[in-house]
């Protein structure tokens, strides 16, 4: 195992992918115990495809993908929240029209311009060899400003998770909570995208929350062993993906179910020995 992760490591490509996909992991499972719990878990899956439609766009043209991409991805997220927040439009069918209408976009502009490159195709199903250098940096910022978030604004952070009345009533500013929480969302899915792919960014957000809540009840408990379980199966689906030569992106996709299943089995064992116990 040593051995491995020693040659893995002699790689700088690899070097840049594990620290930039651990951080990304991590930011995304943080910020997918609030969304999960607030009902807007496919809000990665529709950003991630108009990241796509932005930098379908990006690329024909020749611009920075990032320049590009990060605030046509923030303004959708933003636009998300005043969609659903009127109360006209649910949550899945705003993000159901954002997202078909941006892909649908991404798709018509690579095919009349560049046609499915390298690069546009990376975008879409990840690449380990995409994390450039400044990725990497942006990653260790974001995950910076992430845990800062949720380690100094904790209490306010569950409030508006759980009841945004009571939180608008104790004087939390809510719509700057869920406008920062879409934010960071956003340069998330934009900067994992390089990685997993429009096809399967949102599974870093949907999986950890998802499967920490098989064991856990209370919401500190929940968050911590979501950036646990993220970080540690982004670390074992990548080493896979070095050692059996597969895409990287399916491989902590698959890593992330196989943890799902086991935490499952354990709640499911937990809840049996309860009811033999007299």
């Amino acid at each position: 195992m040593m051995a491995v992760l020693m040659e893995m490591l002699s790689y700088p490509f690899l070097v840049r992918a594990l620290v930039g996909g651990l951080c990304i992991a991590l930011c995304a499972s943080l910020l997918g115990v609030s969304l999960v719990l607030k009902r807007y878990s496919m809000i990665g899956d529709g950003l991630s495809h108009v990241s796509f439609g932005a930098l379908s766009v990006a690329v024909a043209f020749g611009w920075a993908p990032l320049l590009v991409s990060i605030p046509v991805v923030t303004v959708a997220a933003v636009l998300l929240l005043r969609i659903t927040g009127n109360g006209k439009i649910k949550s899945d069918a705003a993000i159901a029209m954002i997202s078909a209408g941006s892909l649908a976009i991404g798709i018509i502009v690579t095919s009349l311009t560049t046609g499915m490159t390298t690069d546009v195709s990376s975008y879409m199903f990840g690449s380990i060899l995409a994390m450039s250098r400044t990725d990497v940096q942006l990653a260790v910022v974001l995950s910076a400003v992430v845990l800062g978030m949720f380690i100094f604004c904790y209490n306010k952070i569950f409030a508006v998770t759980f009841d945004e009345s009571f939180a608008r009533a104790t004087g939390v500013r809510v719509d700057g909570y869920n406008l920062t929480i879409a934010v960071l969302t956003a340069v998330t899915i934009v900067l994992g995208m390089r990685m997993m792919g429009a096809m399967l960014i949102s599974s870093l957000i949907i999986f950890p929350a998802l499967t920490s809540m098989r064991v856990f009840k209370s919401f500190r408990g929940v968050v911590i062993c979501s950036g646990t379980v993220a970080v540690i199966c982004f670390f074992i689906g990548l080493v896979l993906s070095y050692v059996y030569s597969i895409p990287a992106g399916a491989s902590v996709v698959v890593v992330n179910m196989a943890a799902f299943g086991l935490f499952a089995l354990f709640e499911k064992c937990r809840l049996a020995l309860g009811r033999k116990e007299p």
